[in-house]
């Protein structure tokens, strides 16, 4: 069984951590991981944890100490980058991964693939895999990494960070660098598509014709559903 930690960087609360226009770190930290989670289940002998909370701040060392208690065997850590103080504007851009000082082999060579994939996704400048000697990367007991997924000190990296695209790019990406590197394998979801059959029912008579409602059946379509007609 393959144990994974996602961490969404900061909390709700946290101070500072926001943007110029106040657009909090974890908005995009937590939808991020969310993305993220959803992906890797479809992958078999997998177990997803979070680290964090979407109602509360979780300290550091209660996010690590939780990570060594389950014994899991890849920590990712989500962030937004800034440059400065946080309070102001500037060019500072791109995409950067960090391991801890000493480099460990399969955390530098998960760190590597994540970020090859979040720059190809996202298109944004590569800056490369560093280490840092942050808490979540020296205290974890197992492969860890930490991923700053674009500015939100930059006012055009912001706007990306802010939409649910640019989120469900970052969480695809990192979901590849990990399947890569530990070679996961999709479940057969046969029975699940057969189970999404049943839950979309478009009725008639909640919208003004029928033809609107075929504009419907057909958006979910496009997303991978099969919706079918239903009269009141």
């Amino acid at each position: 069984m393959m144990k994974i930690m996602l961490d969404a960087g900061h909390g709700p609360n946290t101070p500072g951590k926001r943007s110029p226009d106040q657009f909090k770190e974890f908005t995009f930290t937590s939808s991020v991981a969310d993305h993220a989670k959803t992906l890797l289940e479809a992958y078999e002998n997998v177990t997803i944890y979070f680290a964090h909370s979407k109602n509360e701040d979780i300290p550091l060392k209660e996010r690590t100490d939780k990570a060594n208690r389950l014994n899991v065997n890849c920590y990712v850590a989500i962030h937004a980058n800034a440059f400065g103080n946080g309070t102001t504007w500037n060019d500072a851009n791109g995409i950067e991964t960090y391991v801890y000082l000493s480099k460990p082999k399969e955390a530098l060579e998960l760190a590597e693939r994540v970020q090859k994939n979040l720059v190809i996704a996202t298109g944004l400048t590569n800056r490369g895999v560093k280490s840092a000697d942050f808490h979540i990367l020296r205290e974890t007991n197992m492969t860890a990494i930490l991923a700053e997924c674009g500015f939100y000190t930059n006012k055009n990296e912001l706007q990306l960070i802010k939409t649910d695209s640019y989120q469900k790019t970052c969480a695809e990406a990192i979901v590849k660098g990990i399947v890569d590197q530990y070679k996961l394998k999709k479940k057969n979801n046969t029975s699940s598509n057969q189970k999404t059959k049943t839950l979309y029912k478009v009725q008639i008579g909640a919208y003004s014709n029928k033809k609107n409602a075929e504009k419907i059946v057909k958006a979910l379509q496009e997303k991978g559903y099969d919706p079918i007609i239903v009269n009141d």
